[in-house]
């Protein structure tokens, strides 16, 4: 007991001291930006969404649009129990030169890029080529039989050490399905012109193809485990440009993905290069594709934060109102999905995600028969 008071505490500390999400951005060669104004959930032309009380989440069974904050707590699966099975941690390394899909590039040391006069969607960036090395950890559940083919989760970004606790949590009290957990580091960089950026951001099904020719091979190798073909057995994760590359894996590749979690998605125009396809990025989808196409089989749990990130440069870069108009045309189109927007928070906000995470993967995993 003494044990996991501490590391309730330990979490609690974690959380209570994390950085304002609001801060300038201070990456090198990316200017600082004004911190984002805070939105008001009930702005008209906002989705009409349910508030619900302070520190409770919105049921996992139920679609819809939900509000919650202003204040957080860390949801007791996010706490190591010591009771409950543990999952075991397979680290791996891949290295670019490998790669037949992404060789790495980068953007010059101390440029941003600027706002291309001939085509102000897009940017011209001073790129080239570097190569990188990707960091990919496995988590297997106590519970999985090896040799079966198991569900499993992808996430963006690299270790996600509070996913797996909660996995661990959710398996044993049989809230989702045992599955294996992957997170894949991106290949360095951020937005226009990195590694990162050509992964997540890129409206094409090229990553969602590079994770299952050269990742989900290693993952079975390295952790001696069997994937699920089936993508009602298939999750997608991530925050940020990661969420959108979660949602453009299963998008484009509705055969291998069915299921999607978000934070903070990044539906804006972070694309590059152009793409006459797509040429507002990511804003397409709720633009163009979710409303126009016919409904893929896809279930959606998303977030966004009321100081969620905003960038002036042009019409297509509000992460709110994005996400807002996400849940608008998914609801018009009868998608399966859940949207919440967290009131006194920031992009990504670990706070919420410490609250959320375990409904979220709940909700996500609706559904599901092995």
């Amino acid at each position: 007991m003494y044990r996991l008071l501490t590391t309730a505490f330990m979490i609690s500390q974690m959380f209570a001291q994390a950085p304002p999400a609001t801060q300038p951005a201070t990456k090198q060669g990316r200017p600082a930006r004004t911190p984002p104004p805070t939105r008001d959930p009930h702005t008209p032309g906002y989705v009409k969404a349910t508030e619900l009380p302070d520190l409770t989440n919105p049921s996992p069974k139920k679609d819809g649009n939900f509000i919650i904050g202003p204040t957080y707590k860390p949801s007791p699966e996010t706490v190591v129990v010591e009771s409950v099975p543990q999952g075991t941690i397979f680290n791996f390394t891949m290295e670019s030169k490998d790669s037949k899909f992404y060789p790495g590039i980068a953007r010059k040391d101390g440029s941003f890029g600027t706002q291309d006069p001939k085509n102000p969607l897009t940017l011209i960036v001073d790129s080239f080529p570097k190569p990188y090395t990707r960091k990919v950890a496995v988590y297997v559940p106590k519970q999985y039989v090896p040799g079966t083919a198991a569900p499993f989760i992808v996430g963006a970004d690299g270790i996600d050490k509070l996913l797996f606790t909660v996995l661990d949590n959710l398996i044993a009290q049989k809230r989702v399905p045992v599955m294996i957990g992957i997170s894949i580091g991106n290949g360095s960089g951020d937005a226009q012109g990195s590694q990162r950026g050509l992964e997540y951001d890129t409206m094409s099904g090229k990553y969602a193809e590079f994770v299952e020719a050269e990742v989900l091979p290693l993952v079975e190798k390295q952790a001696s485990v069997k994937l699920t073909k089936n993508p009602d057995g298939r999750a997608t994760m991530g925050g940020s440009s990661g969420g959108s590359a979660a949602l453009i894996m299963a998008w484009y590749h509705p055969e291998l993905y069915h299921r999607v979690l978000t934070y903070s998605g990044t539906y804006v125009n972070q694309q590059w290069p152009f793409n006459p396809e797509t040429p507002h990025g990511a804003w397409d989808f709720h633009e163009t594709l979710i409303p126009k196409s016919p409904r893929k089989p896809i279930r959606l749990w998303m977030h966004v934060s009321d100081r969620d990130n905003l960038i002036t440069r042009d019409d297509y870069h509000d992460w709110v109102l994005a996400n807002e108009r996400m849940a608008k045309v998914l609801a018009e189109k009868k998608y399966h999905y859940q949207f919440v927007f967290s009131k006194n928070s920031g992009h990504t906000d670990r706070n919420v995600k410490a609250q959320t995470l375990a409904e979220a993967l709940e909700y996500t995993w609706q559904g599901y028969k092995k």
